[in-house]
Formats: C-alpha cells, structure tokens, sequence
C-alpha cells in the first residue's frame, strides 16, 4: 500500500513546533495527489493548514497508532522518524516512569534525578539467565547479554556508555560493573569483584567534579577490562583512562569546582593525621574557590573522605601509600597559592618568605631557593653558550599552573597503575568485558581544545557503531533468507580524515606546535589556507579566532585560543629537573619514569592515517593530540576485537527535576548520540518483524473462514497478507518472522481498528434495534390496552341505564356476602380439622418422644450399673496388680534388706567378739580404777566436811541480812497503810460537802424553776383566751352569713319566676364572697401573729432562764441547766464535783417542766378536740346548703354554673383543716423535744456516775497493789533459802558427774577410734563385692538372650516377637552398605511398606540398647548418619532419592521420640508398644542430628524441586493462553539478538506446572511422606510460582494488561483446584498466591476515579506501594478501546498510600524459604510384625 493512501481523515501527523519540536495533529479531511494542502486540526482545537507542494508532495511523518505508543523497541513502531522516537520516549519516561528503552541494539537511558527500586540483588537475579527482550529494558539485561555471549561464543565483550555530562553514564557504568560482580561470584578469598566495585570511589574522587551540567562529573575517559576465568568467574580486572582534563585543576568556570578530592581533603583538615599537611577551609586557597561553588547539595565531603580511605584500605593501598598521595595533593593546592610578583622590565618574582612556598617545598622535599628561581626564569640552550632569561609574571603564572597540573596528571596515573595491580590476581584469564565511560558528543557556547578530542572521539565511535549496526542487520537477514539490499547510511569517516590525515586538522597543529613562535592565530590561518576546499570545515562569518567542523550530529564552532598550549603541554626542564632530585622519592619517581620511558612507546602497533613526526631534542616531545590519538587507536583496536553493546545515556532536562522531560535537549542528544541513525538505518529497509505466531493471534480477527480453517499457520498469515498488501515489496518472508515496510504495521492496525469498529457497530445495530422494538410494542400494547378500556367505556355509557347499574351493583353485594360466608365456613371446618390432626400428631409424638426417654432413662441406668461393674472390675484388676507389683517389689526390698542385715549381723559378731576381748582388757583397768576411786573418795569426805562448815557462815550471814530487809519492809508498809487512811479520809470529807452544797443549788433552782413555770403557765393560758375569744367571734360571723345565704335562698325560691332578677341576686351573692375570703386572711394572720408573740414570749423566758443560771453558776455550766437545748456546750464542764451538787436540783426541776408540759399537752388537745367539733358542724351545714343549691339547679342552666361556682370559691373549711393539722404538727415537735432533752440528761447522769466508779475502782486497785508486793516480798524470802540450799547440793553432785564424765569420754574416745577403722575396711569390701555382682548379672544377661535366641530357633516352641533385629558387629557395614547405600527408592518391596529402612534401621537400635552396647549403638548412629549424607551428596539431584531419604529420616525421628520413653510421646502408643521403648541410652542427642540431617535434606529437596519448576513458571503462568478466544499478548515487533534465541525450545502451559506438581506430591505420598511435610513442600511451591510471576510482572512492561489480568486469575483457580483435588486446602498455600491475584485484580479493575483509587488502596493490602504504582504505570492497554492510566489518577493512589508502612523493595525475595517442622507423628507398625524381605539382601540379621 502506498504511503500517501494513509493520509486520510482522522489520522494523525506530526508537525514542527519551535517550542516542543514536534506537535500532533488529527487529519480533517482525506489527502489526494495534486493537493496543496493538508487540512489539520491540532490537539488544542485549532485548525491549521499545512502547505504542500503539488509536485513533490513533502507531508508530515505520519503519527503511530497508540496500540504502538510505549514500546520497550524503538524499531518496533510502525513509522520510524524522529518525532515518534521522541513521542515514545517521552511516554515511557513522564507516564510510565520507565527511564530504558531499546533502540535495536541500544539501550537508551533516560536519568530520572530521582533513586529508583530496580537495582536489587533481587532484579539482579531475575534478569540472570533471561534472553534480552524477553523482559523490560535495563542495564542489567545488557550486561546479562555480554556475559552470556561471552560464555557461549567465547568471545570478548564490550560495553559502551556514553552521554552528555549529567546523563549517567557513570552509574551505569557502575551498574553493569555491579552485575557482574553479583552473577558472577569469584571463588577465591580475595573477593576481586568486591575489589573492583571498590575502585569506583576512588575513580570518581580523583577524576569527577562538579559542572554546571552535572554534580559528579566525569572529567576523564575510562574504559575497564573485567576479566574472567574458564568458569566465568571475576579473576581481575584492569582499566586504562583517557583525556584527563587537567586544565580543571588550575582553572574552574562559575559555578564549578576542581576534583572532588580537595575538597574532601579540605573537611578533613581537623583531624590529626592532616595536620602535617597544613590544609586550609576550600574557600581559602586558589585552585578551590575559584569557581565560586565549594559545596554541593546533599553531598557530605567528610563522609566521602572516609569512603575514599576506606576503599584505598579494601585495595590493598596502606596507610603510606595514602599518606603520600595526601601529601602530593596538598602540595598541589599550597602551589596555587604561591604569590608571584611582578619586579618590572618583564620579570618577576616569588618572595622567599611566602608560607605556602615553605610549605610545598617541605610537602615535595625540593628546594625552594631553586623553585623560587627556576618559575621566574628560563634556561636557553645556544650553540655557544646557554643564557638565563627572566620570565615575565603571566608567564611564571603559566609555568606555575602548568607545573600542578603535571604534578597532578602523574599523581592520577599512579593511582591508576596501583588500582590496577590491586585488581590483578593470579591465574590465567580465559574473557574479558570492557566497560567504556566515555564523554559523548559536547556542543557549548565556547568550544575548546577538549571538546576538539571528545568530538573526534565520538566521531571514531560512531563510525564503529554504523559498522556494527549494518553488520547485525545484514546478518539477520541472511538467518531469515531475505534477499539483502545495500542500505545507504552515513558514513563519517570524511570528517575522521579531516582531523587526523595528513596535513589534516591535528597534523597541522603538530606542526605549528614546532616553532617557537607558533601562535594560535598562525595555526589558524594555516587551516583556512589548506582545508578551505573541504565541505566538512568551515569558516565563521563573524570570528576570524574560530572554525566550523560539520560532525555527524551537529556543526560545531571551536575557538582557536589555547589549542597550541593545551596541546604543547609545556613543562620547563628546570622545573623536572629540581622535581626529580625531589627527597620524597614518591614525586621524584613520577619524573625518573618519564627519563626512562618515553611516551611514544605502545603495547600494541597502530598505523596512524599519517606518518609521525621525530622529536628533535628532549622538549619536542609528544603532543597531547598525538598521545590522545595513539590512546584512541588501541582503543578502536580493542572494541573492534570484541563485541559491543551500547548504551546511551539522555539528559531529560538541564535544571535536574526528577521525571521532567524537555523535547528539544533530548532531541539534541539523540542526534548526537547515533540513536536516530540507528532507527533511520531500520527504517530504510523493513523495521517491523513479527513472527507467524504473533500476526496469526494478532490479526486473525481479518481473516476469512476459510483461512482460518487451514492447520498451517505460515501458509493462512501469507495468504492473508497477499490478500490485504497487493505490493509485493511492502513485506518479506523470512523463516521464522515476517518483515514490514515502515507504515504497514499501521495499515494493518487501521484495518483490524476497522474491522472491530465495523463489529461494534453491527453489534451495536442490532442490540439498539432489539431493544427500540421491545420499547415500540410495549407502547403498541399499552395503547391497545388504553384504546381498549375507552372505547369500553364509551359503550357502557351508551347502553348502560341507571337502574341496570344499580341491579349490577347489587348483584355485586350479594356475591361478595355469599362468597365471604362460604369462605368462613370452609375456613372454619378445615381450622376444625387441622386442629384436631395437630392435637393428634402433637400427642403421638409426645408420648413417642416420653417413651424415648423412658427408654434412654433405663438405658442410661444400665449404663451406668455396666460402666460402674466394669470400673470396679478395671479397678479390682488393677488394684491386684499394683498389689502384686507392690509386693513382689517389697519382697525383693525384703529380701535385700534381710541380706543386708546379715551382713551387718556377721559384722556386729565379728565386732562383738572384739569388744569381749577388749572387756576383758577394760576389767582389768576397772579393778585399778577402783583403788584409785577410794582414795578419792576419803578425800571427798575431808572435802565435803570443809564445804559444810563455810556454808553453814554463809547462810547465817545471809538470813541475818534478809531480816533487816523483811523489818525495813514491814516499816514501809505501816506508813503506806497510815497514808491511805489519812488520804480517804479527805476524800469522804470532800465528797460529803460536795454533797450538801450540791443538795442547796438543787432545792434553789427547784424554787427558780417553779416560778418561772408558773409565769410560762399563766402566759400561755392568756393567749389560748385570746385565740378562743378570736376563733368564736369567727364562728358568729360565719353562723350570721349562713342565716343571711338561707335568706336569700328563701328569696330566690319565691321569685322562681322571673329569671332576671334572680340572676341579679346571685350575682350579689358572688360579689359577697370575696369579702368572706377577706375575713379568713384576716383570722390567719391573726394567727399567725400570735403564734409570733408566743415564740417571742418563750425565747424571752429562756433567755432569763440563762441570765438566772448565769448568775447562779458563774456562767460556767450554763447550756446544762437549760436542759441541753445546746448540746454543743456540754464539752465546759470544769470539776466533776459541781456537777454533782447540781444533780438534785436539775432532777426536781424536769419533773416540774414534766407536769406543766402535760398540763399544756391536755389544754391543747382539749382545744384542737373542740376546734375539730366545730369544723364538723360548718362541715354538716355547708353540706346542707349544698343540696340546696343542688336542688333549686334543675331550674335553669345559668343557675347551675353559679352555684357551682359558689360552691368552689367557698374554701373557708378546708383552711380551718389545715390551721389543725399545723397544730397537730406543733405538738409533735414539742414531745420530741421533750423526749430529746430527757435523752440528754439520763446520758449525763450515767456519764457522772461512771466517772466516779472509776475513781473507787483504782483506789480498790492500788490497795490490792500494795497487798500483792508484800506478799511476793515474803515469797522471794522463801525462795531465796530454797535456793541457797539447792546451791550446796548441786555443787556436790556436779563435782561427781564431772569425774565420771571425764573417764567415759576417755574410754569412748579409744572405742571410736578402732570402730571407724574397722568400718572402712568393711566399706572398701562391699564396693569390691558390688562391682563383681554387676558384671556377673551383665554376663547372665547376655548368656540369656544367646539362649533365648538358641531356643527361637527351634521349630516345635512357639515364637513370641520382640521388635528387635540382631546382627554382628562385623556386619554393620554390609547392613549400611545394602538398606542404604545401594537402596534404590523404585523398588517394589520399599513401596509396598513406606519407611522399611527406618524401621529396620530402629529395630536394630532397639537391639544394641537392649544388650545395652553403647560401643555398638554409636557406631550404627554414626555409620547410618554417614551414609545418608554421602547418598544426598552424591545424588543431589535426584528427586524421588531425597523425597524417599526425607520420609525416612522423618519416620526414623518419629521412631526415637515414639520409643523414647519420655512421657510426651506415650500418650497415643498400645501397651505392646510401651514395652518396646528403649531402657538404657537417651538417643535425644541423636534426634537432634538427625533432625538437622532432615532439614538439610528437605532444602535441597526443595530447591530441586523449585528448578524443575522454575523454566514452567512464567510461560505457563504468564505467557500461556489459558482462556481460549481472549489474546492477552500484544506482538511488539522487538527484533532479539540472534545469539539469544533458543530454537525448539519447549512450550510450557499451566496443565504443565500442575502436572509437575501432581508429580511431585505422587512421589512424596508413594514414599510415604507424612501428610503436614507435604504441605510444606507445596506451600513453598506455591510462593515460588507467586513470586517468580509477580517479579516477572514487575520487569514486563508487555503484561500489564487487562486480558493478562484475567489470564492470571484463571491460572490460580487451576492451582486452587488441583489443591481441592489432592484434599491440600489446609496447607495455605492459597495465601502466598495473594500478592499475585491481587496483582491480576488491579490489571482487571477501572483505574480512573477516586472511589477506584479507594478501592484499590483498600484491596491491595498485599502489595507495597512501589509494587502497586509501578504496576499503574505499566499498565499498557491491548486495544485501542482501552485506556492508559493517567498520571493523576496515579499520584492519588500514591497519596492514599503514603501512610502504609511495609517493604519499599519492588521484588519478592524468590529464595525466601519457610521454616520447615517435623511434627511428631506417632506410627501405629507393629515392630514385631515387620519382616525383612530377602530382596534387601538382609539375611545376616535375625529375628529376637
């Protein structure tokens, strides 16, 4: 199909736009031929028309459909120019947040100035073994196809990093270096890739700096060697470093500074081994400050420092080495520093006393005096004679900067020699990879001598790069067997020749650089004279001090000021001279080598495009150019050895703000950098190639039946595209893939877009016309129902009369009444009947459930009388069984204890019979002792004579002395006695006047008490007149109304007549009954004022009450004889005696208070009983002249309401009723005041009396006292002679007891002695007998068992098994050798008896603890453990042998826990097997060997297990059409490497990983693996197939897709029913699988609102927020019908998860392995059962 056919309405173009560089615009109407102009609509709604010549019609690149937008290949879009690149790109890098993508086979690298999560060890490993395309771009997948092409092809690689400044080339560099060191582990101790990662620090703080560009810039070239052994493992490495930029170390541009490495110097000054040095702040010396910017955001010099020395540390490079390379560098920042002076006439000088000069010269060792001299004057050599010529001061300065920066370019040089004889080691190497970081091409506002060699650089790479790049394609074509055609690309290598041929741009500069009087401008003219007639070179209309070059990627403008210098390089001799008679012989060797070697000496021979010219003397030396090329050359030499892959770097934008993309920078560098070569290359010839298998699945929708019905195909795709592309030449065939012309793949989107939306609209049609029908004859319907019921009516009303209506209606009642009868009465009897089938039921089952529980109630009690028959006879049995044992027990303790005591009755006869003997002896001594005794004894008697006569003077002295204390005594009673009687005479004296005075205040206030009574008497009766006086004159008033009502009553009852006037009268009545009201308030405050007189009386009577007790008392108890009406004062009583002289009085004066209280209570109730008669009487006449109201109310209604009304108002009554119960209640408060006081003072009368009970009782208690002293002063007399008497006999019977007790001790003293050595003897005895017995009883044991087994043998005795295998020491090793070193797990017998091994293995054990052989149960241990290893060592691959080894390991575990012994594994043995447990050895030490024997042998088995599995899990997983009909993969057109494509690969389903593990969990069961282990097994399985697809989800752009979500999904239920199916649900395997179908659900889910973004938040609790963002920016849609998921909607999911705490990491950690247990499983195999059969070849162990 023609190009200019697709430019038709609604395709969109590309057009130029100034501020983005390209703009998308849709197409409003269709182009034709003969057009000038192309009719636009632009994305912001504005039409636009773009001019096109008729003639030669130059449209707009065509836009690719967004199905191709996103691509992981650039040559994998259908149009391929430049505004696609930069739209793809762009994508990728703002929506998605994917910073690689491939370009054919470079890998473009976008940086994000942001720390991304997929430089894992876990990404690391999950691109490890993976083909390049096969997962998302990174530069972990280019360095895994430079290790792999290396192992299989055995080829030398390289990998070229370039970029601008600031584009990353360095991380990447470092990212490739680092995955190699990662995959490719060295096996040896010195750890060279840790080495070589380590040398990165010091690279970058030597050789980076910052820019204006860039924060860690690399100022130098440097390509490393990695090498490698036959095994491919690091063995070393070595680097070489290009164009150092040492210009940078005496001169910065603002906002730049030198190396990093001065400035980490600088932040280190304080600390004490930078002392010496003398190092100043950055900001103080020249070479650091000069730029203006000394520190970088985020950057931490101190720290940096410290990773510098560190890593020189990891290096091997001491402390020395360090020390030296410090000192060289401060040495360098003092120079810069050094002050030189201009003197006049053209010199200058340095002044002798500058501090930095000293210091330099102490840091280097030189002479300063020579330096000083030597930078201001220069030595020329004549024919003659030489002469000494003074040197103006911008030259000194110049010598000056120029000796710092040789200095520096050979400090850099050293370290770089060091690092790499650090990361050499010994041993051969096989292959190496080459890691090139190199500057890419650089284009400023001012072009100098450095962005002259970089340019050249670049152009020599490129032209390499176009070489390889028409290489590779030429090569796929002929693997696909495509008819090659010569494709025309750029070929730079014009431009090469300009620079370096003969008489070429460098040839000329050499040459000018010759004569001493060569100037810039010379060189200049010389360039326009020669290289004018170039196309390449030109000149600048508006600068006579610059050229044009015309490179491949842009024209560049480069200013001719400093070429000569930077080129010469200049170093005057003077100054190597006094360098290399340095005393540091650090510096003075960086200068002998240069005496020694010259420059121009190479490794490897290169001819250069022009010859080269010979130095003179010793200062024509080489030239930078000509170094910079020779360096160049064996470079190019080397990259064209190897194989290279590249990789560019892009700078997104100049301000560094993460994901920020500015089209026209990038534009910039994708022409510099070869990427649009590379796709103008593609698209030049067929770019788009897809495999059969993917146009098939892909396109199949444009198909007819016919062709979809044919079995091949290859033949229906070619079919296809012959029928849809006529021309010919627009695709190829190739062998595997098909091959599209650019735009093709778009044409055949068009159609497949057109053939859905034709679909869409068809089914759209008929769905649209389906459901207008169903609405259309609804109406229909609805409007014949409404015509219907109209029309009905209007007949009804035409025919219908009135009377026929009203029979209708009737007609109508009457059914309605007879259906409503007959409905109840048959509700009525089927209510009847269901009653009684209720009552009937309800009864049966009542009595059927009464005789189930008579029934369970009997049984229950049989029962319980069987289960109490049965416990008593369990118990009976038991009871004389422990009987028994208790017995036989006891007998045997019996029996030993009777032995026991034998043996100490012999021994007590042996003993006695030696006491006899020594009797006999001790007799002999007795007799003497005798003799000695008697004489003793008489002198005891002279003794005991002379003790009675001084005791007999000292109890007379005594007893005299003891009557002089008894008389003493006796004297002391009488006057105590005389005392008492004195004291209580005073006190009946005292109390009898207290008595009488107390007697005359009582009689006084008797008589005060009755006058005041009497007054309070006759005031009270004059106040009870009063209110009686004022309660009758009420009386008579209300008596007067009465008459004066039943007047008017009267008067009412005669004029019946008249109402009128009758009404008048009533009215006066009501006016009269307000003044009644008026009369009653008029009684009432009457009242109430008397009742305010009496109270006023009566607080005036107490008041004198108190000023007369007052007077009488002194005011010192006066609350007390006002009758406690304040209890609160009764604390003042001063003397008890006044008290009770007032006693009296105050008894006499309540008993009077008493009478007149009672006297008054009468009065009152007399009064309050004749208030109430006349209450009852007004009661019974108002009641009265009710009735009569009442009866004259029948009248008229009027009368009625006024006499009610009168009847209401009249409330006098009820107001007298509450007046006498305010009385009742006054005389209820007057008793309990009465009660009250009365109270009070029976308490204090009981208070006063109890005082004086105390007082009596201790007078009592002293007489008593001083009676009980006397008597024990007679009682101490007593026992004083008692004791004086008891003294003299214990002193005669102690001397006795001491004489015996002295002999005895003697005698007991030598029986001891002679006893406790007879005992030892008889100890050391018994040990020896003990010991004989053991080993006698062992020789019966063993002389048992032979027996035993003797008599096994024959055949008439029955044989009674013990679970026990004997064999001989000599055997073990055959039994070793034959159950487990030539077992194999497949045969017949093994399967038939899971665990035979262990349990013969046991059995065996069981024999030597039985023989309780510790000799022999050790070595079976030990030789068993032994073997198994070996076996798992040797067949670490072997699946079915390391399940088979792991079941029986775990039953033999099972085994010793079972027959341990220990009460924790009893508990569910039989009683036969409780016999069985081992008697003699705690094998616990060896279950726990055997125990980590078992994990040891489950890890291996599962990591097996997981690489079987393994190459099934992302085909079948991921890649696998499980759900037929729904294509889930989107064909991306990416071209692979030829070198990593497997052919015949094996196609992997999900039936195929179910299958696996039906495998292996059938093999775990046919070996009998317990049922827990297996689900152990299975869950990890499972969390491996989870995480390997979800890591793989995470790399792949490609499926992350809706159709692929659901794919996932249907996948896990296939897993979740072979669970089902093999009864493993229990095993939670389901859970590890959730991180994964949660995954496939956020594919399946709407990704657009914010209840989406809640929703998902909500549901993914399994994934982290890096997994669940990086998924969304993945997602890629299929169709063209799906959406992308917007960047917003993606920051609000972001924000939603910012609160979520978890692992920021993106990958599953694939080789996490959980804990595995063995749980102890008791096993119900009889021991005594088991046989071994004779195919084990076990004939040599018998049966016990």
């Amino acid at each position: 199909m023609a190009l200019l056919e697709l430019y038709t309405e609604y395709n969109r173009v590309w057009i130029p736009d100034a501020g983005h560089v390209w703009r998308s615009a849709e197409i409003l109407r269709d182009f034709h031929l003969g057009d000038n102009v192309l009719d636009l609509l632009l994305e912001d709604g504005t039409e636009n028309h773009y001019p096109v010549d008729p003639a030669k019609p130059q449209l707009p690149p065509l836009r690719n459909p967004d199905i191709l937008v996103g691509e992981n290949d650039l040559t994998a879009l259908s149009y391929l120019h430049e505004p696609a690149v930069l739209h793809n790109l762009k994508v990728r890098f703002v929506e998605s947040k994917i910073i690689y993508t491939y370009c054919g086979i470079i890998l473009v690298a976008v940086n994000p100035y942001k720390q991304l999560h997929i430089y894992g060890d876990a990404i690391i490993h999950a691109y490890s073994g993976q083909n390049m395309g096969d997962m998302d771009p990174h530069i972990f997948a280019v360095a895994e196809e430079a290790y792999k092409q290396m192992a299989r092809n055995h080829k030398n690689q390289s990998i070229i990093v370039s970029g601008e400044s600031g584009a990353g080339k360095t991380v990447s560099a470092r990212y490739a270096m680092r995955y190699f060191a990662v995959v490719s582990k060295s096996g040896s101790k010195t750890r060279v890739e840790d080495k070589v990662l380590a040398s990165n620090p010091i690279t970058e703080a030597i050789g980076n700096a910052k820019t204006t560009r860039n924060d860690n810039s690399s100022r130098f070239g440097k390509y490393t060697e990695i090498g490698f052994d036959r095994r491919y493992r690091i063995i070393g490495a070595n680097m070489r470093t290009y164009l150092l930029e040492k210009s940078r170390v005496v001169f910065q541009a603002d906002n730049e500074r030198n190396y990093h490495i001065f400035y980490q110097m600088c932040s280190c000054a304080h600390l004490p081994e930078f002392k010496n040095l003398k190092l100043l702040s950055a900001d103080e010396f020249a070479y650091t400050c000069m730029g203006g910017e000394i520190t970088i955001e985020g950057v931490d010099d101190e720290k940096d420092m410290e990773e510098t020395r560190r890593t020189f540390s990891l290096l091997g490079l001491m402390e020395d080495f360090q020390s030296d390379v410090f000192k060289v560098l401060a040495a360098v920042l003092h120079l810069g520093n050094l002050e030189i002076k201009n003197s006049g006439d053209g010199k200058s000088s340095v002044p002798p006393s500058d501090p930095h000069l000293a210091v330099f010269c102490e840091l280097l060792g030189v002479s300063a005096e020579g330096l000083a001299r030597w930078l201001c004057h220069r030595r020329i050599v004549l024919v003659a004679e030489t002469v000494v010529k003074p040197v103006p001061k911008e030259r000194a300065v110049n010598a000056r900067d120029a000796l710092a920066k040789q200095i520096y370019a050979h400090l850099f040089d050293c370290i770089i020699n060091k690092i790499n004889t650090a990361l050499q080691v010994p041993g051969k190497q096989h292959a190496f990879i080459g890691v090139l970081d190199i500057y890419g091409f650089e284009t400023f506002d001012i072009n100098s001598f450095e962005q002259f060699c970089i340019n050249y650089a670049n152009e020599k790479l490129q032209q390499q790069f176009n070489l390889h790049v028409f290489k590779l394609e030429q090569e796929e074509y002929m693997k696909e067997d495509i008819p090659w055609t010569l494709i025309d690309f750029y070929d730079n290598q014009p431009v090469i020749d300009l620079i370096e041929a003969k008489m070429g741009i460098l040839d000329l500069l050499d040459e000018e650089c010759l004569f001493p009087q060569g100037t810039d401008r010379s060189w200049l003219q010389k360039l326009f004279k020669y290289l004018d007639a170039n196309p390449l070179f030109e000149k600048p209309r508006l600068s006579n001090e610059a050229f044009v070059i015309q490179h491949f990627a842009d024209k560049v403008e480069y200013q001719c000021r400093g070429f000569l210098e930077k080129n010469r390089d200049t170093l005057y001799e003077e100054l190597v001279d006094i360098l290399r008679v340095s005393e540091f012989s650090f510096v003075a060797n960086f200068f002998q080598e240069e005496k020694q070697k010259p420059v121009t000496t190479k490794v490897v021979k290169v001819r250069p495009a022009r010859p080269v010219v010979k130095p003179a003397n010793k200062q024509q030396r080489a030239s930078v150019g000509d170094k910079f090329c020779s360096s160049l050359s064996l470079l190019m030499e080397t990259l064209n050895a190897t194989t290279p892959h590249y990789v560019r770097c892009i700078k997104p934008n100049d301000e560094k703000l993460p994901f920020e993309y500015d089209s026209r920078r990038v534009v910039q560098q994708l022409r510099a950098c070869g990427v649009l070569e590379t796709i103008r290359i593609s698209a030049q010839s067929y770019p788009s190639r897809w495999t059969y298998i993917e146009f098939y699945s892909r396109y199949s929708i444009l198909m007819s039946h016919q062709e979809g019905d044919l079995s091949d195909k290859k033949q229906t795709c070619k079919n296809v595209l012959q029928r849809l592309i006529q021309d010919s030449n627009q695709y190829k065939f190739g062998r595997t893939k098909i091959f599209f012309r650019a735009g093709q793949v778009a044409y055949l989107e068009k159609l497949r877009l057109d053939r859905l939306r034709g679909a869409c609209v068809t089914l759209q049609k008929h769905v649209r016309g389906w459901s207008k029908r169903r609405k259309f004859l609804r109406m229909r319907e609805a409007a014949i129902i409404l015509q219907q019921y109209i029309r009905g009516t209007k007949t009804i009303r035409k025919t219908v009369t009135a009377a026929a209506l009203k029979q209708g209606w009737a007609a109508l009642v009457i059914q309605r009444c007879w259906r409503g009868y007959r409905t109840r009465q048959i509700f009525h009897l089927v209510r009847v009947a269901t009653v009684t089938i209720q009552s009937f039921t309800r009864g049966w089952i009542a009595r059927k459930r009464y005789k189930k529980m008579v029934e369970e109630q009997k049984a229950l009690i049989l029962q319980k009388y069987a289960r109490a028959w049965l416990a008593r006879r369990r118990f009976q049995t038991m009871r004389r069984l422990v009987i028994n044992v208790q017995l036989s027990f006891r007998v045997q303790q019996l029996r030993k204890k009777i032995e026991e005591q034998n043996k100490e009755n012999r021994g007590l006869m042996e003993r006695l019979s030696s006491l006899a003997n020594s009797h006999s002896h001790t007799v002999d001594r007795l007799h003497g002792l005798e003799a000695q005794l008697e004489k003793s004894t008489n002198q005891k008697v002279s003794l005991e004579a002379r003790e009675k006569k001084v005791k007999e003077d000292a109890s007379q002295q005594i007893t005299t002395q003891l009557q002089k204390e008894i008389d003493a005594l006796k004297r002391e009673k009488q006057n105590l006695e005389k005392k008492f009687d004195a004291s209580s005479k005073e006190a009946k004296e005292s109390f009898d006047h207290m008595k009488t005075n107390l007697q005359e205040e009582k009689e006084h206030e008797a008589r005060f008490r009755n006058r005041v009574a009497e007054n309070n008497i006759e005031i009270q009766r004059i106040d009870h007149e009063k209110e009686v006086e004022t309660l009758k004159e009420g009386i008579k008033r209300l008596k007067e109304e009465r008459v004066s009502l039943q007047r008017k009553i009267e008067e009412g009852d005669q004029v019946n007549a008249d109402l009128q006037e009758q009404v008048i009268q009533l009215t006066k009545h009501v006016k009269i009954i307000p003044e009644l009201r008026k009369d009653l308030n008029n009684l009432q405050n009457q009242r109430n004022n008397m009742d305010r007189k009496m109270k006023e009386q009566s607080e005036q009577a107490r008041a004198k009450m108190n000023d007369i007790t007052r007077q009488l008392l002194g005011g010192i108890v006066e609350e007390n004889v006002l009758l406690g009406l304040t209890p609160d004062d009764s604390e003042k009583i001063c003397e008890v005696e006044d008290l009770l002289a007032a006693f009296d009085g105050l008894q006499k004066a309540t008993r009077i208070l008493e009478n007149h209280q009672r006297e008054q209570k009468e009065g009152c109730e007399t009064q309050v009983e004749g208030f109430k008669l006349k209450v009852d009487h007004l009661e019974k006449e108002n009641s009265k002249l009710q009735n009569l109201f009442q009866e004259k109310s029948n009248v008229n209604e009027n009368i009625r309401q006024e006499l009610s009304r009168l009847s209401s108002e009249n409330s006098v009554i009820p107001e007298l009723k509450v007046q006498a119960l305010e009385l009742q209640r006054q005389k209820q408060d007057l008793e309990a005041r009465v009660e009250e006081q009365s109270r009070e003072l029976t308490d204090k009368t009981e208070e006063i009396t109890n005082v004086l009970q105390k007082k009596i009782q201790e007078e009592s208690s002293q007489r008593r006292h001083f009676e009980e002293k006397s008597e024990e002063l007679e009682e101490l007399k007593r026992e004083l002679k008692g004791r004086v008497e008891e003294l003299g006999e214990g002193n005669d019977h102690l001397k006795r007891q001491l004489q015996m007790e002295s002999e005895a001790k003697s005698k007991l003293r030598r029986e001891t002695s002679q006893l406790t050595a007879d005992n030892m003897d008889f100890e050391e005895q018994l040990d020896q007998k003990d010991r004989l017995i053991k080993k006698l009883q062992k020789q019966m044991k063993s002389l048992e068992t032979s027996q035993r087994a003797k008599q096994t043998s024959a055949p008439a005795i029955p044989k009674d098994f013990l679970g026990m295998l004997e064999y001989k020491r000599e055997d073990e090793s055959r039994l070793i050798q034959n159950i487990i070193l030539d077992l194999k797990p497949k045969g017949v017998v093994v399967n038939m008896i899971p665990g035979l091994p262990a349990y013969i293995l046991f059995m065996c054990v069981r024999h030597a603890d039985y023989l309780n052989d510790e000799v022999k149960l050790k070595t079976l241990m030990n030789g068993v453990i032994g073997a198994v290893k070996k076996v798992i060592t040797s067949h670490h691959k072997d699946f079915e042998l390391l399940s088979f080894w792991l079941s029986n390991m775990y039953q033999l575990l099972n085994s010793l826990k079972q027959y341990s012994g220990e009460e924790e594994f009893l508990k569910q043995n039989t009683p036969r097997q409780n016999k069985h447990c081992l008697q003699n050895f705690d094998l616990s030490e060896h279950r726990q060997i055997l125990s980590d024997l078992a994990i040891q042998i489950y890890h291996q088995f599962i990591s097996i297990m997981e690489k079987t599995l393994s190459p099934a899990i992302v085909p079948g997983m991921l890649e696998h059409e499980s759900l037929q009909g729904i294509s889930s993969m989107k064909p991306t057109g990416f071209r692979k490497r030829s070198n990593s494509i497997y052919e015949d690969s094996e196609t992997h389903t999900i039936s195929s990983i179910v299958q696996q593990l039906s495998v292996f969990q059938s093999t775990m069961s046919q070996h009998g693996m317990e049922q827990r282990l297996i689900k152990q097994a299975v869950k990890q399985m499972f969390y491996q197939v989870g995480a390997t697809t979800l890591n793989n989800i995470m790399l792949r752009k490609d499926m992350c897709s809706c159709r692929k979500g659901m794919q996932i999904r249907c996948n896990i239920s296939y897993l979740e029913e072979w669970l089902k199916e093999k009864e493993l649900q229990s095993s939670n395997a389901m859970d590890t699988l959730k991180p994964l179908s949660q995954a496939a659900w956020l594919l399946q889910v709407n990704k657009s609102t914010d209840e989406d973004a809640k929703e998902i938040t909500g549901t993914c609790t399994e994934l982290n927020p890096v997994q669940i963002v990086k998924i969304l920016n993945s997602y890629t849609p299929i169709d063209d019908f799906e959406k992308r998921v917007t960047s917003s909607f993606v920051r609000k999911v972001q924000s939603l998860l910012q609160d979520r705490d978890g692992s920021t990491q993106l990958m599953l950690d694939s080789d996490y392995r959980f804990q595995v247990t063995f749980p102890f499983c008791p096993s119900a195999q009889a021991l005594e059962l088991l046989q071994v059969p004779s195919s084990l070849h076990l004939g040599f162990l018998s049966r016990i």
